[in-house]
C-alpha cells in the first residue's frame, strides 16, 4: 500500500511501430505532464539517469504526471538503437502515451545533454508541446534557442563550460518566452546541487499551468 506522499512509478509500456519500449509514470493531477527525454544512447543514456529521476521526483512530487523511458535498443526496450530521426520517433510515440494517459491535450518537455536535439525537433513539429526545459544542454547551437516560441527554461551548471554562457544568455534571451538558470557550484553532471535543478523544473511547470 502506497502511503500519502510516498514516490510511486508505475511500469509503462510504449509502442513504436511493431516495438515496444519500456517506461515508467507517475499519475498526477496537475497539468501540464512532463515527458523526460534522457541522454541519447550514444552518450550511455537511460531512464535510470540520475538526473532523470530527480526530474521525475520534484515534477511527481508537485503534483505533475511523468514518463520517462527508454529508447529502442537501450535497457529493456525493443529494437536497435537509432540517432536523429529514430530518436524523435521514440519521444513522438512516448509523448502521444504520456497524453493519452494523462488525459491531457499539451505537455512539457524537459531533456538532458544531448537529449536536446530530440526536444527542439519535438517541440517543432508538434504544437501540443507547451513547453521545453533543457538541462545542461549539449549538441546544439546557441542560436537555435533564439528561435524557439514556446516557454524555454535552460539549466546549466556554473562550471560547465560546453556553451559559451555569454552566447546562451543571448540566445535564450531572445527566445519569445525564455528564461535562463544558472546552479551555483554544479558542472554538466550536477553531482554537487542536483536537487535545485528538480526546484528550478518543478517552478516552471507550475508557472506554465498558470500559477
Amino acid at each position: 500500500m502506497v502511503q500519502k506522499g510516498q514516490f510511486l512509478e508505475r511500469p509503462t509500456l510504449i509502442p513504436v511501430g511493431s516495438e515496444v519500449m519500456e517506461g515508467t509514470a507517475h499519475r498526477g493531477t496537475r497539468r501540464p505532464p512532463l515527458l523526460i527525454l534522457s541522454p541519447r544512447p550514444e552518450e550511455g543514456g537511460g531512464m535510470d539517469h540520475v538526473i532523470a529521476a530527480e526530474l521525475s521526483w520534484a515534477a511527481a512530487t508537485a503534483g505533475f504526471p511523468t514518463l520517462r523511458f527508454n529508447y529502442r535498443g537501450v535497457g529493456g526496450s525493443q529494437g536497435s538503437r537509432g540517432k536523429a530521426e529514430s530518436l524523435v520517433q521514440d519521444a513522438e510515440a512516448a509523448m502521444r502515451v504520456l497524453l493519452e494517459n494523462a488525459q491531457s491535450t499539451s505537455l512539457a518537455v524537459a531533456s538532458l545533454h544531448g537529449g536536446a536535439r530530440v526536444a527542439l525537433a519535438l517541440q517543432a513539429l508538434h504544437p501540443a508541446v507547451g513547453g521545453v526545459c533543457l538541462v545542461a544542454p549539449a549538441d546544439v547551437e546557441a542560436g537555435e534557442l533564439a528561435r524557439v516560441e514556446r516557454s524555454l527554461l535552460v539549466v546549466v551548471g556554473e562550471e560547465d563550460k560546453r556553451l559559451s554562457r555569454a552566447a546562451l544568455a543571448a540566445a535564450v534571451g531572445e527566445a519569445a518566452r525564455g528564461e535562463l538558470e544558472v546552479v551555483d557550484d554544479a558542472g554538466p553532471h550536477f553531482h554537487r546541487n542536483l536537487p535545485q535543478v528538480g526546484r528550478l523544473v518543478a517552478a516552471w511547470l507550475k508557472r506554465l499551468s498558470g500559477e
